[in-house]
């Protein structure tokens, strides 16, 4: 969906380009706009969107300040793991707890 930059519109197929996909037109004020400025702009909305996920620690980050606590890791079996909480799902659900081996740095999630 494309509004007018003009006067905040949406812009509608103009009917006899509507099969080629050609131009959008303000029913308002007659503003016009090629499809594939469109097609453009769609594109880089979807690949904001897709940019958009959760980072929740990278391995490269420093976790020396988070709190530790003991846990086996999955993976090498090491008795100590640093840990954070963050809120993933919904705010009626309850956090997601992460955690990261001192170890080997395997990280993993526990959902409450």
């Amino acid at each position: 969906m494309q509004f007018c930059p003009k006067c905040n519109t949406r812009l509608k197929a103009k009917q006899e380009d509507e099969k080629k996909a050609g131009k959008m037109v303000c029913p308002k004020c007659g503003y016009s706009t090629a499809q594939v400025a469109i097609a453009k702009t769609e594109a880089k909305s979807k690949a904001a969107s897709e940019d958009a996920s959760i980072k929740v620690l990278g391995e490269e980050d420093d976790v020396q300040a988070l709190p530790t606590t003991r846990v086996e890791c999955p993976k090498c079996g090491n008795k100590e793991a640093v840990w954070w909480m963050l809120q993933t799902r919904s705010a009626d659900e309850p956090t997601t707890q992460f955690y990261r081996c001192t170890k080997c740095s395997h990280t993993w999630r526990h959902y409450a």
